[in-house]
């Protein structure tokens, strides 16, 4: 059995066939898939998932840091209404993104900050995007850094070093569809990582896994990533889908 553990599958691009690649997912042993919020134009479309099917999706609250504009304060209100106004498992998709756009860099670390208040606030882990970014988001976490404040860094593209750094503040490796990729040098340093410090994601619709890459990523593709880290670690796919479930399970306590 397997979480994905990062998976915007309420978006768009699924909206003609959600319930085939939902049906697809839980065909593949997925038993849970963790719903990140992007911005206040994701929320509906995440809580009407979310609440059509309470066993299987778990969704997160948070202003994602490419959605960060002029207007940043007025959508983290929306957030921050949401996040007082019922359960969430997680604040997220949180962090920095400086690949796109590095205009409003000031604003997304406030952002960030803020919302890393929330999850202490609140005592449940955040969820970082990182892009081009990972000193600044360090730095950030390293200052914010409390015994409660978990999470995992998703997406993980750092090296051994960098990865070290993310299990020595306590947080988790996010491991998606780039570990298959030829020549990307994940696979190298997740052969060097404990699984005990892994989650598996798929981040769908984005960054499917070999032999899918370049094509609309889904869910049930998150045996792809798993096959992969148990053939770096010469271990079975099971051995693989129980340990990141039981990561999963300790970080967002479900």
């Amino acid at each position: 059995m397997f979480v994905d553990t990062h998976s915007h599958i309420y978006s768009e691009e699924f909206s003609s066939d959600r319930n085939e690649v939902i049906a697809n997912a839980l065909r593949s042993g997925v038993n849970k898939i963790i719903l990140p919020n992007i911005d206040s134009s994701s929320i509906k479309p995440l809580l009407d998932l979310a609440s059509s099917r309470p066993t299987l999706f778990i969704p997160l609250i948070g202003l994602h840091p490419t959605s960060i504009k002029e207007d940043f304060r007025k959508e983290l209100e929306i957030m921050e209404y949401w996040f007082n106004k019922r359960k969430f498992a997680g604040i997220g998709e949180i962090g920095i993104d400086l690949y796109w756009d590095k205009t409003f860099i000031n604003e997304q670390i406030e952002a960030f900050r803020i919302q890393i208040g929330w999850a202490k606030k609140a005592g449940i882990p955040i969820v970082i995007h990182v892009r081009e970014s990972f000193p600044e988001v360090l730095e950030v976490i390293r200052q914010e850094k409390e015994e409660s404040l978990q999470g995992v860094f998703h997406s993980f593209t750092g090296n051994v070093e960098q990865a070290a750094e993310v299990i020595d503040l306590g947080f988790k490796i996010g491991v998606g569809g780039i570990v298959t990729f030829k020549n990307s040098g994940l696979d190298e340093v997740v052969k060097k990582i404990s699984l005990k410090h892994i989650v598996i994601e798929t981040d769908a619709p984005w960054l499917a896994p070999v032999p899918y890459r370049g094509k609309r990523n889904e869910t049930a593709y998150i045996s792809f990533v798993a096959d992969k880290i148990a053939s770096l670690h010469g271990i079975s796919l099971e051995e693989v889908g129980k340990i990141t479930t039981q990561n999963a399970k300790q970080l967002f306590g479900f």
